[in-house]
């Protein structure tokens, strides 16, 4: 009889990726640029910066538990309660938490696949079942989405825009799927990459789902576009019974002190977001570019700060070309796309180093 519980059977712990340091020193590079994980390449802005410096002879103390001051602020720019937002060690905490709150062995879960991988393998870690639905070009086909769900199914994840393909699910799609979900379930509809977006089409979902009565869970999070990756905050916006529920499960300091203060001093620099925007959509573009110069053909249109490109059959081997060369992107193996990879828009200097690596790769190939 195993000590451990038997949902954790098939699952492998989390394997980090090395150090970019450590990358450079076994492959003896002058230099590395991570371009893997969708982070935001500009760093947490002046404010934050000067918050935590503040803050830092505090950290003798235990943060605030409830993250007042944020939670407060968070409802206040969403026009809701406080009552209606929790924080976590990213949105990727709460995911886990709601899964812990809300999921019986046998539940179910749906979800598009590819998407991001915390759905399914939080659901494993509780025992419950995902269905995964493939993806119709590229994006959720919502259609086959809601025809996955049964009676045990509680939660359905909508990632707009998806990770990893980085495309998004429009109002009309959204609007028609909202008047046909039965009403037992909860949507999370996962927006964490919601600064990035200048789309008409691309909708608010706090504004035209949670505040219109639909039963649903909006997370947001402060780990892309505001260069806190590094200090694990993000949020959820949700009707008061769901917060609560997921309120019950989680660790009572899990946002540190430096999160919750440089997460409200990121607020408000509408400037500087728009700064970053504009530049993640020209570096954006810059990287479908160098992709089908080489013959490779990005998922779209995208609209975050990632691009997904299908290369074959195995990812792998252009994968560890690009290391070789200091580029280090993301396989999609694990995602459920073998022969896919995901590469982050990073600096203009960034960018440019990899389309060189690339270009490197694909000439020592011919």
């Amino acid at each position: 009889m195993s000590f451990f519980r038997p949902a954790l059977d098939g699952l492998v712990p989390y394997e980090p990726g090395k150090p970019e340091e450590e990358v450079q020193r076994e492959l003896g590079l002058e230099r590395v640029v991570k371009l893997a994980s969708n982070e935001g390449p500009w760093g947490p802005f002046p404010a934050a910066l000067e918050a935590m410096e503040r803050s830092a002879g505090l950290l003798n103390r235990y943060p605030d538990g409830g993250a007042f001051h944020l939670a407060n602020a968070l409802a206040e720019r969403h026009g809701v309660t406080s009552a209606e937002v929790i924080t976590g060690a990213g949105a990727d905490a709460i995911i886990g938490h709601l899964s812990v709150a809300t999921l019986d062995p046998g539940d179910e879960i749906v979800t598009g696949w590819p998407s991001f991988i915390s759905y399914v393998l939080d659901a494993l870690k509780v025992g419950a079942a995902p269905q995964r639905v493939p993806l119709r070009d590229h994006h959720l086909d919502l259609d086959a989405m809601l025809a996955a769900i049964g009676p045990r199914t509680k939660l359905v994840y909508i990632a707009t825009p998806n990770n990893p393909t980085g495309t998004m699910t429009g109002r009309k799609e959204l609007d028609d799927y909202f008047e046909r979900v039965p009403a037992h379930l909860l949507t999370v509809v996962d927006q964490a990459y919601f600064e990035y977006i200048d789309e008409p089409d691309y909708p608010d979902a706090v504004e035209e789902y949670l505040k219109t009565g639909r039963r649903v869970l909006v997370l947001r999070t402060f780990s892309k576009i505001y260069g806190l990756a590094g200090l694990r905050v993000g949020y959820g916006v949700g009707a008061p019974d769901v917060i609560q529920g997921i309120a019950k499960i989680r660790r009572a300091f899990d946002v540190n002190t430096q999160a919750q203060v440089a997460a409200l001093a990121s607020l408000d620099d509408p400037a500087e977001l728009e700064r970053r925007r504009r530049l993640t959509a020209e570096g954006r573009a810059t990287l479908v570019g160098t992709l089908r110069e080489h013959g490779l053909e990005p998922a779209g249109p995208a609209v975050a700060n990632f691009l997904l490109a299908d290369v074959g059959d195995d990812a792998g081997p252009l994968f560890e070309a690009l290391l070789r060369q200091g580029a280090i992107v993301r396989p999609l193996t694990a995602f459920g796309a073998p022969g896919a990879l995901r590469i982050t828009v990073g600096t203009p200097e960034e960018n440019a180093f990899f389309a060189d690596a690339l270009a490197c790769v694909r000439a020592a190939a011919r």
